[in-house]
């Protein structure tokens, strides 16, 4: 797909359900964004009352359905009203924005890293892959775990963790990947979640060799590259500069981010 190609419109949410204490899945019928979406990519919500859009991971594409899927935390105000919208209503997206994830031929062996709200744009990067795919995501506690049993159902080899081991192994994601890298070889690995999250990660990747692309998460203004909110330090050809995540990323080469 070109880069910048994306619509605006109205479209129906055809499903809603809570998957955890604040945090909701809405599918939406957007049959033209959906032919567009890439694994990796989100979309910009408007919320009644607010100015600024909210950015939210796509989470999966059903291009035969027509439907895109996002899952969301309530973190503020902004979430906290689009939490409300109900099934039949309308919401008006822009999108699909940004880049995604390098996708490898489908039997390539490759891990996805997700950390709390970073983890839904795991699964249709994962889904891709599915027995190939080992995933590691990691929460808060139990009462936090998100979308474990749609990884299994994709057929990916889940790894679960919490920092308190109240469910799966207890400890930190990246605890977990450096033992399936001692297992084996990987491809790829990608990531998504809190910045010392993917700082650990990248300097794995780096220690085993392995390619990494990590999908950064920051706030957002116009989501297209035309203002400067989401500015983030990163390196090309040894030159330091500040890349836009709304439109260079939200994914990156792990070697051109800087993590400070």
């Amino acid at each position: 797909m070109e880069q910048g190609t994306y619509l605006q419109g109205k479209y129906q949410l055809v499903e809603k359900k809570n998957l955890a204490k604040n945090t909701y899945d809405f599918t939406i019928a957007a049959k033209e964004m959906a032919e567009l979406a890439e694994a990796g990519q989100f979309v910009h919500l408007r919320v009644e009352g607010f100015m600024l859009r909210r950015p939210i991971s796509i989470c999966e594409i059903d291009r035969s359905a027509g439907t895109l899927r996002i899952v969301f935390e309530v973190r503020g105000e902004g979430t906290k009203q689009l939490a409300k919208i109900n099934e039949g209503e309308f919401v008006d997206v822009l999108g699909p924005l940004g880049r995604g994830f390098t996708l490898l031929p489908a039997n390539q062996s490759v891990i996805a890293v997700g950390g709390g709200i970073g983890v839904p744009p795991m699964l249709e990067t994962a889904k891709h892959y599915q027995k190939n795919a080992t995933v590691i995501i990691g929460f808060r506690s139990a009462n936090a775990v998100i979308l474990n049993d749609d990884f299994k159902a994709c057929g990916n080899d889940v790894m679960l963790c919490t920092d308190d081991g109240t469910m799966g192994a207890k400890g930190f994601v990246t605890q977990a990947l450096h033992k399936r890298l001692m297992e084996g070889h990987a491809d790829m690995i990608y990531a998504c979640g809190p910045h010392a999250m993917l700082k650990g990660v990248v300097e794995l990747a780096n220690e085993f060799g392995v390619p990494c692309e990590v999908s950064l998460e920051e706030r957002m203004g116009c989501g297209v590259g035309a203002c400067l909110v989401c500015a983030c330090k990163t390196v090309k050809n040894g030159e330091e500069y500040y890349a836009h995540v709304c439109k260079d990323g939200p994914v990156f080469p792990a070697e051109e981010v800087i993590f400070e």
